[in-house]
């Protein structure tokens, strides 16, 4: 069509908490197109299976072990990346980690948890791509926030407030960035169905009851699988934010529209909860 879609043959990848559920997602759907990925997450063990698993297809890669809190973690993760293949072309910042309740029963520890992971990974990991893309002239750093990171929502304080600021600081440095040829983008996945659900950390007991009925659904949400072609659409045409599922769309432009419906549906929402789970 109109947009070339860039040649990702050869580009170099590096992927964060690649090993489950979107970032495994995103480093199959690269390394199927011809690119090599640094395949990261806190857990080696799942980083090697998905390196494992785009290796059998006849993709490149390496895994390592990163935890995105831990800023020299992640210096050495894009130090080894220069090392092994001299460049860095795309960079997903995708690790995240979840905590769900109540404001009121969140400890500053939730609360600095959620920050490490969800915006301050993202921080660590732009300081130490940065010079390197200016450098190059071009470079796409992709950061995953979330739908919450656009719309308030109940039962997530902690988790919503960073994804927020991980909206806000990527438009702050879209604006600076194109000057180097550097794009940045914000992924802003509504509810998928990964393996965050399972490893999130509910704080509230009427919270959590609901969670373990909810969970015992299957696919309630659409998978990564279903979204990832919309989703790499949106990253290849080079576009400021993508909000996938499409279906998320339109609450997206509500929500801007008249700010103070969130809250309110959200009140109503919670109130019914924790009627059902009392």
């Amino acid at each position: 069509g109109r947009f070339i879609m860039e040649k990702l043959n050869g580009k170099i990848v590096i992927v964060t908490g690649a090993g489950s559920g979107l970032g495994k997602t995103i480093s199959e759907y690269f390394a199927k197109s011809g690119a090599s990925i640094v395949v990261t997450d806190i857990n080696l063990l799942s980083a090697n299976e998905t390196l494992n698993q785009i290796k059998q297809k006849g993709g490149d890669g390496i895994a390592l072990c990163v935890d995105v809190a831990d800023p020299k973690a992640v210096d050495e993760m894009i130090s080894k990346t220069i090392a092994q293949y001299g460049r860095i072309d795309f960079l997903f910042n995708n690790a995240g980690a979840a905590i769900g309740g109540e404001f009121k029963d969140m400890t500053l520890a939730h609360w600095h948890k959620m920050m490490d992971v969800n915006f301050w990974g993202i921080v660590y990991a732009c300081i130490g791509v940065y010079p390197i893309m200016i450098k190059q002239g071009s470079g796409h750093i992709i950061n995953v926030s979330s739908f919450a990171g656009l719309m308030p929502g109940g039962l997530m304080s902690s988790y919503s407030t960073s994804k927020y600021a991980a909206v806000g600081f990527t438009l702050n440095l879209r604006s600076e960035a194109r000057q180097y040829g550097i794009r940045v983008s914000a992924l802003c996945p509504g509810y998928l169905e990964t393996p965050m659900h399972e490893s999130a950390l509910i704080v509230t007991d009427y919270y959590k009851k609901h969670d373990e009925k909810y969970l015992q659904k299957k696919h309630k949400y659409p998978t990564p699988e279903e979204c990832i072609d919309h989703m790499m659409r949106g990253v290849l045409k080079n576009k400021c934010i993508i909000v996938s599922p499409r279906k998320q769309i339109p609450f997206w432009w509500l929500n801007r529209l008249f700010p103070s419906l969130g809250p309110w549906i959200w009140f109503k929402i919670i109130q019914r909860i924790k009627k059902k789970n009392m």
